[in-house]
């Protein structure tokens, strides 16, 4: 099996993930900024903690090929992405300091603590699986609005965060760790209860990125902290 099949598995949850109207109110430019600004709050949390799983990546690993395979995401997560996200947010006053300050929302806590707990009970084909929603469903999102007619760049104060994960670095990047992925699943039979466990974690981790979309768009009925 490869991560295709395991998007395949849970395509109706796949696609209200990708094309979810928090992403397509960012491409438009009509997703309001309390919205947009407690999604960068939970997500600097959220990211906080993915860069733990990485961590995790590497002791769970056996070999020193794939400690070393984990270390690039790690080194991403902590000096470029979550830069990416402390820099917007200084744009309405919010420093460091402020974020790591916030308490994180239900639906972050669920979903992290969710892709640890996979790899903490599972081995690192669990972990994996668990992590692959958020990196390949941004590829997949950051082309999909690059390409869409409806996404605005021009007057869109979201368009560094699409130009961010549709730009080359972001997408090569996941290009390697899905072909990794894909090196750790090819020996795995789908329709095996081995198979069958990794699509259910996938499928799990992929719901929680819908709940994590939605949160942001419930901030603003909930009133943005």
């Amino acid at each position: 099996m490869n991560h295709q099949d395991l998007i395949n598995a849970c395509q109706a949850d796949w696609q209200a993930y990708t094309k979810h109207p928090f992403v397509l109110q960012l491409g438009n430019g009509s997703l309001t900024q309390p919205c947009f600004l407690h999604y960068l709050k939970q997500d600097f949390l959220f990211l906080k903690q993915y860069a733990r799983a990485y961590a995790l990546a590497i002791y769970k690993a056996n070999t020193l090929a794939d400690m070393r395979k984990a270390l690039p995401s790690v080194h991403a997560l902590l000096d470029f992405e979550i830069n990416h996200h402390i820099t917007y947010c200084k744009n309405w006053g919010l420093n460091e300091a402020d974020l790591e300050a916030e308490d994180e929302d239900v639906g972050t806590v669920a979903y992290t603590r969710y892709v640890l707990d996979a790899g903490m009970t599972g081995d690192l084909v669990d972990l994996y699986a668990a992590l692959a929603p958020c990196s390949i469903g941004y590829a997949e999102i950051g082309r999909f609005l690059a390409e869409d007619k409806n996404t605005l760049f021009e007057g869109n104060e979201f368009a560094s965060w699409i130009e961010l994960y549709s730009g080359e670095e972001f997408q090569q990047s996941i290009i390697e760790s899905t072909q990794h992925l894909d090196q750790l699943l090819a020996d795995i039979d789908i329709n095996s209860p081995r198979g069958q466990q990794l699509i259910k974690v996938f499928k799990t981790a992929t719901r929680m990125e819908v709940a994590f979309w939605q949160q942001g768009l419930d901030a603003l009925n909930q009133g943005a902290k």
